[in-house]
């Protein structure tokens, strides 16, 4: 038996990669909706919070779609 020890590692690499950033974009999501500090000039700040923890969650629904897709195909 004969191990590629460097596709191995690269494997291991990128998943390592990639399951950091996707947890810190699903953080980031979070703590937009967690914000509820409305600002005097009529909530903008919040909302503009909101519209990045939705964009963080469909960039994190995305990724895990083509990850999905990748083993399928």
């Amino acid at each position: 038996m004969n191990i590629d020890w460097a596709a191995l590692a690269s494997v291991f690499g990128v998943s390592l990669v990639v399951t950091v950033a996707l947890v810190g974009l699903f953080t980031l999501g979070i703590t937009g909706l967690a914000k509820r500090t409305p600002t005097a000039q009529g909530g903008g700040s919040t909302a503009l919070a909101r519209t990045g923890a939705y964009a963080c969650f469909a960039l994190c629904a995305a990724a895990v779609a083509y990850g999905i897709y990748l083993i399928v195909a």
